[in-house]
This record gives structure tokens, C-alpha cells and sequence, in this order.
């Protein structure tokens, strides 16, 4: 079974010289399906134009909480007329992030964007990716609402605590594991991937962020992501074929659209 790499940005510029041949290796290297995922209008469209070029790319169409300038009505319409699209498989990344906004006023506006998207996944019936960075608890309150109202999804790179994974897990939502359960300082992480069901989890790059130990600082890619497998395979003392098929599973239970084997 090949890897489902849930979580990419190949509309990325730093793919810009080898983005067609590097896509082009991926069967050779295991991986397959692969979810591009919008953060801005324009890489959203971008990563539907992805998802229309390769037969194993699928599109989540979405604004990132630091691109929300670039959402407007139009933009909102976009995504609501193409959500239908068979390629487009989740509403994403879409969430809070306090990291790099400390304006109060920016902040709101950023769950008031939230809101809006989470009611277009739930119009379209598509599951959500989350990005929430030190705003835990109202990425937390935004979301329960948006659950008890029938949102399924997956906290992408999750970086809170064990406990509040295990709140998301109860809830149905899923975990996407990346680079960062590699590096020597992610023992938080790596409690969280050692205690939850192994059902509840998912794989994915953040590409070109956040490679893997040891390519730790360069540029990301899928094709790393047999490094996330091993780290996995060793926290929870399974194999990694184990680790492969039954986070590929998992994949296509959340993201029900992608038909690619």
C-alpha cells in the first residue's frame, strides 16, 4: 500500500524548477494519493489546477488564517462552485493562528473567516483541515460548535498537549503527523502519537515546511515522509508497513472523495 500524504502545498514557488518531475516520482517512491492544500485564494486555485493536472493530486480548497485578506465574497463563491468538483476533496487549511497575530481586532476577524469556512465544509458536506497555532482554546470552542453541527476534519500538525488530543480524538476529528514527530524536541508530540488510537491518525509534510530529521532546515517534499513512518513505527513499537496501511485507511475514511489506489 502506498503512502497517503495528506497535507502538501506543491503550488508552493520553491517547487518552481522541479515541481513536474518531482511529482513525477512519487509512484516510484510509494506515495500516493497526495492532498494539496490551499492557505491563500490564489494557491487555492492553484491547488485545484493541481488536482485537474495529476491523476493522483486531489485539491482541499481553503484561506489560512494569515491570508484571510485575500478571502472576500468572490473568493467565498469560488470555493462554495467548485467544493462539488470531484478532485476537491476537504475545506482547508483553514483555522486560528495567535502565533503571528497579536491584534485583537485581526484576531476576531480570523474567527469570523473561521466560522464561514467551517459553514462552507458543512454546505458542501466535506471535512475540514485545521490549522490552529497557540490559540487552542478558541480553535477548541469554534470547533465543538462546528462538530456538534456534523464537521469532521483533521487538526493538521498538531502541536498541543496529549490531553486536548484526546478531546479531538473523542470527538471524530483525526491528527496529521508530520516531520516534527522526528526532531529530538518533540516529546509532547510524541506522547500524543504513542497514547491515541492509532485510527485516529493521518500522514502528512506541511511540504515544503517542516522537513524531517535529518533533512531538518531544507526543503520538504513526500518523499520523505517514510522518515515520519519509521518515528511513528517506533513510538507505538509496530511496524511500519503497519504504520503505512493503516494511516492510508484512515486517510480515505476522512477524505471519502479520492478514488486514487
Amino acid at each position: 500500500m502506498r503512502i497517503f500524504e495528506t497535507h502538501a502545498h506543491y503550488d508552493d514557488e520553491r517547487f518552481n524548477e522541479d515541481r513536474a518531475s518531482l511529482l513525477a516520482s512519487m509512484e516510484e517512491h510509494g506515495i500516493g494519493p497526495i492532498i494539496n492544500v490551499g492557505a491563500s485564494m490564489d494557491s487555492a486555485k492553484e491547488s485545484y489546477n493541481l488536482a485537474q493536472e495529476y491523476p493522483f493530486v486531489y485539491a482541499a480548497l481553503g484561506v489560512h488564517p494569515s491570508d484571510i485578506d485575500t478571502l472576500d465574497d468572490d473568493g467565498k463563491q469560488w470555493i462554495i462552485n467548485h467544493a462539488s468538483d470531484p478532485k476537491t476533496v476537504a475545506v482547508g487549511e483553514i483555522g486560528l493562528d495567535y502565533y503571528w497575530e497579536k491584534d485583537e481586532q485581526v484576531r476576531k476577524r480570523q474567527q469570523e473567516i473561521f466560522k464561514e469556512q467551517l459553514d462552507i465544509a458543512l454546505e458542501s458536506d466535506l471535512p475540514v483541515i485545521i490549522h490552529s497555532r497557540e490559540a487552542c482554546e478558541d480553535t477548541f470552542f469554534i470547533l465543538k460548535e462546528a462538530i456538534d453541527r456534523g464537521v469532521r476534519g483533521v487538526m493538521h500538525c498538531f502541536s498541543y498537549s496529549p490531553e486536548i488530543a484526546d478531546e479531538y480524538v473523542k470527538r471524530g476529528f483525526y491528527l496529521g503527523i508530520g516531520g516534527v514527530v522526528t526532531f529530538k524536541n518533540s516529546k509532547k508530540l510524541k506522547e500524543t502519537v504513542e497514547s491515541v488510537p492509532l485510527s485516529s491518525l493521518v500522514l502528512e509534510t506541511d511540504c515544503p515546511y517542516l522537513a524531517p530529521e535529518p533533512f531538518r532546515g531544507k526543503r520538504n517534499d513526500s518523499t520523505y515522509l517514510p522518515y515520519v513512518v519509521q518515528a511513528i513505527a517506533k513510538i507505538r513499537e509496530i511496524t511500519e508497513d503497519e504504520v503505512i496501511e493503516a494511516t492510508a485507511q484512515n486517510a480515505r475514511r476522512l477524505f471519502s472523495k479520492v478514488n486514487y489506489r
